[in-house]
């Protein structure tokens, strides 16, 4: 897990080692154990590197395979590293090192572009191919790890965070009016190649983009999220259904192990991450370090979930760590976490995961997370009003989105009312798609490669790195999320969501967590924004550059302050602090 950049000429000269090096310093935090910077004419590669597998300096990057010709820089985890080795030494591939990143180098010489289908990992790399000049990106399945880009007639930047290519300079850095409408309507979700600001744009997942050396490129998208059933299916009942989910849900946990270094897990005490405990220990893991969280109550709202992270501690004899945080605590760092983000993100659970990395940050390098199943097995609320919709674009939309056009309008200022309809025309074009005709499918798809990969994915990227901490996601494994496609719908949307896991979960976990109100990293301070929280964003609203900007209608901004608690989302998100949020993520990164 680390942090990469690297600049690309399309003409003639010397890639600039200082803008590099300036790259490199604003995502050190990805990266701590150490640093290195390849210069080679016309392009630039830059690594920070959190050691993980293969701890020598021989697995340090950028790295260089000579005799092959290439060099890479490389973020993320090739979990079968280990499979693939073999099968390229059988083809005569001799190795220098023992990590996975050499071996990535060796798949592309041997395979090419389409090395990435036999890759199962989450990865974002670039490669430089010394006889063609070519510069090779990457993105794994589900944009696990992020990859941001700047391009210019003269030349490409990239790395892994949008604050990286910032610090870079020379770019539009003004707040872009259609990832706007994205922000205000979708839940902060920016989908690519979208981000808030107009010089910058990142690569899709599942992407792996040629460059040509004049600047000239071609994508290959190598995967996509199939749904449906395949041949053979309609025989099977609910247990083989069970039995073939569960075969793979163990086979990623054990899957994302791999690692020279200690791995825990993030238990809030729901089922998701519970499963992953409790398969662990099934395993025969003891002594497994597990992580929770809470906060101070709000409005009568209970801050913490400690009763069931705890239960579930206690019932596998866990070494657990819990951290409370105090609303002064809370306060106090925000600042921190709003710059840890590389784009603006409103869901509460960022600051969440932001303290709760800084925690495990001192004890343990790697833990796994429970992300990703409720995308891709329908936990949401808003999936059994899918079921049978005669009109499922509406009815997404419906329960998802934070404003229609209409009100979209009145609510930006009037130098960025646009229409307000490129979300829904996003939502309607996607569902358009082949490949899931049930309206429950269409919903999962969208969520599951747009919407996931842009909120819960990216906050786990973001707050686990900003304290060089990697987070593996099991439930993102990609064959276990084909299967789950192929998973009758019925199966998924069964006692309240999530159906086929909680069948799974009674078979492993106390049944308390399963059967309980379906919980998150609740901050209830940040979701009833009073006291020195509305002090913090009525400042930032009212400042000059906001005012300067001009992003909301003033009468709007009014109602928000006169009443902050008045004024929530269908997803129960604060609309002042979504506002709020927007212009300290600008101020902070000195943006917009």
């Amino acid at each position: 897990m680390c942090g990469i950049a690297g600049e690309v000429l399309f003409r003639a000269g010397t890639a600039d080692a200082g803008t590099v090096a300036t790259m490199m310093r604003s995502q050190a935090r990805r990266g701590p154990d150490a640093c290195g910077q390849l210069m080679r004419g016309r392009v630039g590669l830059g690594h920070q590197r959190l050691r993980i597998i293969d701890l020598s300096s021989r697995s340090e990057q950028p790295m260089v395979d000579a005799e092959l010709g290439l060099s890479i820089v490389f973020n993320g985890c090739i979990y079968n590293y280990g499979s693939l080795r073999s099968e390229l030494q059988a083809l005569g591939y001799r190795f220098f090192s023992g990590g996975d990143t050499e071996v990535i180098l060796k798949a592309y010489h041997a395979w090419g572009p389409r090395c990435v289908e036999r890759f199962k990992g989450m990865f974002a790399f670039a490669i430089h191919e010394r006889d063609s000049d070519r510069v090779v990106l990457a993105r794994d399945r589900f944009g696990i790890k992020p990859l941001y880009l700047s391009q210019t007639p003269e030349r490409l930047r990239f790395a892994s965070t949008l604050p990286a290519i910032v610090a870079a300079g020379d770019l539009d850095t003004g707040v872009d009016p259609e990832a706007l409408q994205f922000y205000m309507s979708w839940h902060a979700v920016v989908p690519p190649p979208w981000t808030i600001l107009k010089g910058v744009r990142k690569l899709p997942p599942a992407t792996v983009r040629t460059y040509e050396p004049d600047g000239s490129f071609a994508d290959l998208v190598y995967w996509s999220l199939p749904f449906g059933p395949q041949q053979g299916d309609e025989r099977r009942g609910e247990a083989d259904w069970e039995a073939l989910v569960l075969a793979a849900l163990e086979a990623a946990i054990e899957r994302r192990m791999v690692a020279d270094v200690p791995v825990g897990v993030l238990l809030s005490g729901g089922l998701d991450s519970s499963l992953i405990v409790g398969l662990l220990a099934e395993k025969g893991q003891h002594g497994l370090a597990t992580f929770s969280i809470g906060f101070e109550e709000a409005n009568g709202e209970k801050g913490d979930e400690f009763v069931y992270s705890d239960l579930i501690a206690q019932h596998y004899g866990t070494d657990h760590h819990k951290l409370f945080v105090p609303s002064a605590e809370l306060l106090e760092t925000l600042p921190g976490a709003i710059e840890a983000m590389a784009e603006p993100m409103v869901s509460y659970d960022n600051i969440g995961f932001y303290l709760l990395s800084r925690e495990v940050a001192r004890h343990i390098k790697v833990v796994q997370s429970g992300q990703g199943a409720d995308e891709v097995f329908g936990g949401y609320h808003w999936y059994p009003p899918m079921a049978g919709a005669n009109d499922p674009v509406a009815a997404y939309a419906r329960a998802f989105f934070d404003r229609e056009a209409e009100t979209l309008n009145a609510h930006l200022g009037p130098d960025w009312r646009n229409g307000g309809m490129l979300p829904l025309d996003y939502v309607r074009e996607h569902f358009a798609r082949a490949g899931a005709a049930d309206p429950v499918d269409k919903a999962l798809r969208l969520d599951a490669t747009v919407m996931l990969v842009d909120d819960p994915v990216k906050r786990v990227d973001n707050m686990t790195m900003a304290w060089g901490l990697e987070a593996r996601t099991p439930f993102l494994d990609h064959e276990l999320a084909e299967i789950a496609g192929r998973v009758p719908p019925g199966l998924k949307l069964a006692s309240g969501g999530k159906g086929i896991l909680k069948a799974i979960g009674r078979r492993i976990i106390p049944s308390e967590v399963i059967d309980r109100p379906k919980g998150y990293f609740p901050v209830p301070a940040l979701k009833y924004v009073q006291g020195p929280y509305l002090e913090l964003v009525r400042d930032a609203l009212s400042s000059g550059p906001a005012r300067s900007r001009g992003l909301f209608d003033g009468a709007y901004l009014e109602r928000l302050f006169d009443d902050p608690s008045g004024h929530i989302t269908p997803l129960r998100g604060s609309e002042i602090w979504q506002a709020g949020l927007l212009e300290l993520w600008l101020q902070q990164h000195g943006v917009g």
